[in-house]
């Protein structure tokens, strides 16, 4: 299946890090989030109810990295995975996530992709 609804270029904060200090103030994190599901209803029907609302999918995706604090990117990555699977319609969620100019300017960055049925 080809059909994808991405939200990218979110810029959210959060308190996430493994070193010291690193999760005492809010830090921007960059965030892509990419859903393959079936969309051809919606394609058809032009019903929101058939898709899955972009701004409610934003709203999930900030409240996790605004509430949750974790050590790793890559655990940050697997909740937002893991809140995105839990939509029964997503077949696969691709997120990515950079903590932008951190390590002298460089930007590191961890991309995880999930399926339902792995």
């Amino acid at each position: 299946m080809d059909d994808v609804i991405a939200v990218r270029g979110m810029r959210l904060y959060g308190r996430h890090g493994a070193n010291p200090g690193e999760r005492d103030a809010e830090q921007a994190f960059d965030v892509d989030v990419e859903l393959r599901l079936d969309l051809s209803r919606a394609s058809k029907s032009d019903d929101l109810a058939d898709t899955i609302d972009y701004a409610a999918l934003h709203a999930r995706i900030e409240r996790t990295v605004r509430v949750e604090s974790f050590a790793l990117l890559e655990r940050l990555a697997g909740a937002i995975a893991d809140e995105m699977l839990a939509d029964d319609r997503v077949d696969v969620v691709r997120v990515s996530i950079a903590k932008p100019k951190l390590l002298n300017g460089a930007t590191p960055s961890v991309t995880l992709s999930r399926a339902r049925n792995a």
